[in-house]
């Protein structure tokens, strides 16, 4: 059926299943990544992965996907099909900020038809781009403010915020420095300490007892904003990093640092040639030099170094947690899970939640099964609160 260009569909299908869409992972779970939120065609995506065999192809064939979306009408098809166009283009392609603003043109007029208001929150010498949607009902059980991680875009998260909203929570989404269009538009670069746009979220919308649902990365960004922020009362991770120098193997480290902290001429080097080169290591060096705003690639990869356990401050937090790891994360090492879990010490309660294969949802961030990754939370959410309850 073809889709009116500005309604928003009457529900979202959370399809269960981690499909076999493309040999490489690279690409096979950024096709699942969309099909999963419920905002592509099982069809398009097996089409369109049939004709992907490198980075080069996945530009042009999502795009030609998109506009064909387009011109059936299918714009919330055509909007996702876009972002995922835009995701494996280089930072200095121009084509780059064209297909994001088509993406926004096309998602943005959706997202009002649902309910969903387009916010800014002044933030430093810019602003931090927001989504804010209420509860269904008036008896709002409270709110969720969500974020994701390294390279997210606030509009990617609709689906998620329309299942909470009509669980009766109010939900806001906002991006963080680095991210989206605070990135783009207002030359936001990262930045790790979290609780810093966190913080100005909160005070914005004068919100004084949240929820922080993180993301992908922000499984690790939400904790250093728990640490030290006190109006967040819950904290949900949707995977954890912890400490991403720890991503290497311990016997690999010291070589690792002689590489970024003495060698450092040799190292950036290196990496220009591998960005020439093309590919996946030229995708991933090109986006991190443009989240971090670094002048020189190796002040990029650098950056990533700062990103340790002891930054995240994990003896600060206070709040009660849960954390939600896929057993087959490719990103983030399963070791993560435990360091993670360990480390809250002083958390009012922690509970953790591991996903296997036999459940569909034990890739990154629970790709593969939305409708159980969201059924732990909100019960987990419930749960808490009851216990609260019972409390006072």
């Amino acid at each position: 059926m073809a889709m009116d260009t500005n309604k928003a569909p009457a529900k979202f299908d959370f399809p269960v299943g981690y499909q076999a869409f493309h040999k490489e992972q690279v690409f096979n779970f950024q096709l699942n990544r969309w099909y999963s939120l419920g905002y592509a065609k099982y069809d398009d995506l097996a089409d369109v992965a049939a004709k992907i065999k490198s980075f080069d192809d996945w530009k042009t064939e999502l795009i030609k996907l998109a506009q064909k979306a387009e011109k059936d009408n299918r714009m919330l098809n055509a909007a996702f099909y876009y972002r995922a166009a835009e995701f494996y283009i280089s930072p200095d392609d121009p084509n780059k900020m064209k297909i994001y603003e088509r993406f926004k043109e096309l998602i943005h007029p959706i997202l009002v038809d649902d309910g969903i208001k387009i916010l800014k929150v002044p933030y430093e010498n810019g602003y931090l781009p927001c989504l804010r949607m209420t509860a269904k009902a008036e008896s709002c059980k409270g709110t969720i403010v969500i974020h994701g991680g390294f390279d997210s875009f606030k509009e990617e998260f609709y689906s998620i915020m329309r299942y909470f909203s009509d669980n009766n929570y109010d939900v806001i989404v906002f991006e963080g420095p680095g991210q989206g269009g605070a990135r783009k538009k207002y030359n936001l670069v990262f930045d790790y300490k979290w609780e810093k746009p966190s913080s100005a979220v909160l005070s914005h919308f004068g919100l004084d007892d949240v929820i922080l649902l993180g993301i992908s990365m922000g499984g690790y960004l939400c904790f250093r904003a728990a640490a030290f922020e006190p109006r967040i009362k819950k904290v949900i991770a949707s995977s954890v990093a912890y400490d991403y120098t720890d991503f290497t193997p311990k016997i690999l480290q010291p070589l690792v640092s002689l590489f970024y902290n003495t060698l450092t001429e040799f190292t950036n080097n290196a990496t220009i040639r591998a960005i020439k080169k093309g590919g996946l290591k030229s995708w991933y060096f090109s986006n991190l030099i443009y989240m971090t705003g670094s002048k020189r690639p190796i002040d990029a990869v650098r950056y990533l170094t700062k990103l340790t356990a002891e930054e995240l401050h994990c003896d600060r937090v206070t709040q009660d947690v849960l954390i939600l790891t896929g057993r087959d994360d490719h990103f983030a090492p399963y070791k993560m899970h435990k360091k993670q879990v360990n480390a809250l010490i002083n958390a009012r309660t922690v509970t953790e939640r591991v996903f296997y294969k036999d459940s569909s949802a034990s890739n990154h961030c629970q790709i593969g099964n939305m409708p159980l990754n969201l059924k732990v939370m909100t019960e987990w959410i419930e749960k808490i609160d009851k216990v609260g309850d019972n409390h006072q």
